[in-house]
């Protein structure tokens, strides 16, 4: 089973979130569609720029813990190596 890390930001690329998940497509159209209450929700955090998989679920966790405790930039450029424009993402 395929196990995903992403990182979703806001229209003005502002505000960064880093999630887990086992269905990609699901979550973020949870994200997109606010149907969650939260940070995501809160500050209309829905436009996936980057994903990663793997199929082990410990290694998704440990990925996104260990990017969460990245500076901002080191995550941008995270994201710039894959999606330099920061285009949204469609699956």
């Amino acid at each position: 089973m395929p196990y995903y890390v992403y990182i979703l930001t806001n229209s003005h690329g502002n505000v960064m979130y880093v999630g887990v998940t086992n269905d990609l497509k699901r979550r973020v159209y949870e994200h997109r569609n606010h149907l969650v209450d939260g940070f995501t929700k809160r500050y209309h955090v829905d436009k996936l720029v980057y994903y990663e998989q793997t199929c082990d679920v410990m290694a998704a966790i440990q990925r996104e813990k260990q990017i969460k405790g990245w500076t901002r930039a080191r995550k941008n450029a995270l994201v710039e190596r894959v999606n330099p424009l920061w285009q949204e993402l469609n699956l």
